[in-house]
């Protein structure tokens, strides 16, 4: 598999998701871009209510289930962020949580599908 962008190229196959095979698989693409994206809507939301992080660390652990489902993600984050209270983050940590970009396309968007058959 190649992403668009270049960022990764490399193996995507049934051993790297189910087995112990090199290379990735939907489930940690999936973990990075909500854990990316949660830091970087949590750092706004700091921000723009006047605490400027000087670090947010975050990762999310996919877990699949039998189904094959996801059944839960796990987000998992540490900031520095100096004069803020540990309430005052764990409210925004909450909210970023609630609305980042891809926190609420996992919580169950609409998927349209153009599908063609070529021969």
């Amino acid at each position: 598999m190649k992403l668009g962008s270049g960022a990764y190229e490399g193996p995507f196959t049934f051993a790297s998701r189910f087995e112990s095979g090199r290379g990735t698989n939907p489930e940690e693409l999936i973990g990075a871009a909500h854990a990316g994206c949660f830091s970087m809507f949590l750092s706004a939301l700091l921000t723009d209510a006047g605490f400027i992080p000087t670090r947010v660390h975050t990762t999310a652990t996919v877990h699949l289930d039998e189904g094959p489902k996801i059944s839960l993600i796990e987000l998992m984050t540490e900031a520095q962020v100096p004069g803020l209270t540990e309430d005052a983050f764990l409210k925004h940590a909450e909210a970023a949580k609630k609305d980042c970009p891809v926190s609420k396309a996992l919580a169950g968007p609409k998927i349209t599908l153009t599908a063609k058959l070529v021969k």
